[in-house]
Parts: C-alpha cells; sequence; structure tokens
C-alpha cells in the first residue's frame, strides 16, 4: 500500500474535505470500512447541512495514529466472528451483530 498524499502535496484544485467515498478511495479501503471509523470515533468527520466531509488533515492525523508503535502492539483477540477493523482504540462491532444505525452520514 501506498502513502496518502499530504496536504502540502497536494496540487491547488484538490479539495480540502472529502466526501467518506473519497476517503477510502484516497485511504485505499472500502467505504463501509470509512463508516465504521467515523462510527468508532478513528475518524471525526465534519457536518455541513446534512453533508458529511473528511477533512483532508484528518486522514493525515489517522494514518499517522496507525504509525505509532502502540497501535502496532497486539491486542486480544475476541472469541466471537471476526472484526471489521483491527487499528487503533477498540476493536468495532462483529459481523454476526446486528448493525446500528446512530451513523448520521451518508
Amino acid at each position: 500500500m501506498s502513502d496518502p498524499q499530504q496536504l502540502g502535496d497536494a496540487p491547488a484544485g484538490d479539495p480540502l474535505l472529502l466526501t467518506p467515498e473519497e476517503a477510502a478511495r484516497l485511504l485505499r479501503v472500502g467505504r463501509t470500512t470509512v463508516y465504521a471509523l467515523m462510527k468508532a470515533g478513528e475518524l471525526r468527520p465534519v457536518h455541513i447541512g446534512r453533508s458529511c466531509r473528511l477533512a483532508r488533515a484528518e486522514l493525515e492525523r489517522f494514518v499517522h495514529r496507525l504509525q505509532e508503535p502502540s497501535a502496532l502492539l497486539p491486542r486480544p483477540r475476541s472469541t466471537s466472528a471476526a472484526t471489521h477493523y483491527h487499528g487503533p482504540g477498540r476493536p468495532l462491532r462483529a459481523r454476526s451483530q446486528p448493525a446500528d444505525s446512530s451513523v448520521t452520514c451518508g
């Protein structure tokens, strides 16, 4: 996986705020992973009216947090179904659990 673009490296025409879909492409993950990261508090969205956006700087902070040594420490595995996300912080819901509809983006 290549490094995400740095804000200073972005051409003048690149937007500062990205849709969750654009953020997913930039991070090279799935759209649902971005929504799960927002729900878990790993990514903080910006709400403008009914629109949900992610700042490039927020994506950069997230990637830097992933590169911290504490993020690389193994965590105990759950005995239930596999989780969607294995980055810093607590694991997300297991696939077998029903989805919560509290995410307001989308």
